[in-house]
């Protein structure tokens, strides 16, 4: 079977053998967004045409491809759902010479009843579901950040954090982007006292203007101040998607997941990184489930 995580601004597939491990991989940056002149059916075509001159016959999408921006609009299922869930709801996609077949998405709402949604996440939670004994909290980081609680192997709830499109906008456009460096290496130490800071009185808006005037009254090194102001958004969002210390399952990016890891542990929590590979994971589990 083909695997493929086509994301907004990635294309991962992988080439599974019946058990699910991975024989081969791609990767290139051809997500729904970043598309040239071709459309999906000759873009997925063109990337693992070798695997289907090889015999493959079926290839499972998941991820924003799936979207109403995306190549066939596939629906959201409600929580809680689980691996049978998502195998039930697949989308059929018109495709000659192979299968394709979309996972849909899932969707959820907060405490206070505002709505949640999620695609390509569900595929990954699904991926690391032994790995967590189907209980637990998860989070994804990304540009949108991802915190689900599983619970009897089905993903029960969710919240979105946008801590990593907030943190690039905050240091290109707008006024802290002055007092800051824009090449500057990571510093854990000013990552830790942002860390620090977002425990504090006086909420997140007032702690960014913060930023400006540490780096102002030099008590803030510029070559610091973007690990700082990282820091202060990822320790906020962590303070509110963990409210008690709890163990964190992350999945994604090796370099992300650690600065999430020193922050979860600086907030009182623990956290163990699982397989960066959930989605191909998720993926060979939801089509061993087709048959």
């Amino acid at each position: 079977m083909i695997a493929v995580d086509w994301g907004t601004s990635n294309f991962r597939a992988f080439r599974l053998d019946e058990e699910g491990r991975i024989l081969d991989r791609r990767s290139f940056p051809l997500g729904i967004l970043r598309m040239g002149s071709a459309g999906f059916t000759e873009t997925l075509r063109s990337q693992v045409a070798p695997w289907l001159h090889s015999g493959e016959k079926r290839i499972l999408l998941c991820g924003m491809v799936g979207s109403r921006q995306g190549w066939v609009e596939a629906p959201y299922l409600p929580c809680p759902v689980g691996l049978a869930d998502l195998a039930s709801a697949v989308v059929k996609v018109p495709f000659d010479g192979a299968e394709v077949l979309l996972v849909p998405g899932v969707a959820g709402a907060n405490s206070n009843g505002v709505p949640e949604v999620m695609r390509g996440e569900e595929t990954e939670a699904m991926g690391i579901m032994d790995m967590c004994d189907g209980e637990g909290l998860v989070c994804f980081p990304g540009t949108h950040t991802k915190w689900i609680q599983l619970h009897d192997r089905k993903i029960a709830s969710f919240i979105t954090c946008m801590t990593g499109e907030l943190y690039e906008a905050l240091r290109t456009s707008t006024i802290l982007k002055r007092t800051m460096s824009a090449s500057a290496p990571f510093n854990e130490g000013a990552f830790l006292r942002g860390i620090e800071r977002s425990g504090s009185s006086g909420g997140l808006l007032h702690h960014l203007f913060g930023v400006r005037t540490l780096t102002l009254m030099n008590q803030l090194d510029e070559e610091a101040s973007p690990s700082y102001l990282s820091g202060l958004l990822i320790g906020h969002e962590v303070r509110s998607a963990m409210p008690q210390p709890s163990l964190v399952h992350l999945v994604g990016a090796a370099g992300l997941c650690s600065y999430y890891e020193l922050a979860i542990e600086a907030c009182g929590g623990s956290a163990t990184v699982e397989d960066e590979d959930a989605a191909a994971r998720g993926l060979a589990a939801i089509g061993r489930r087709l048959g």
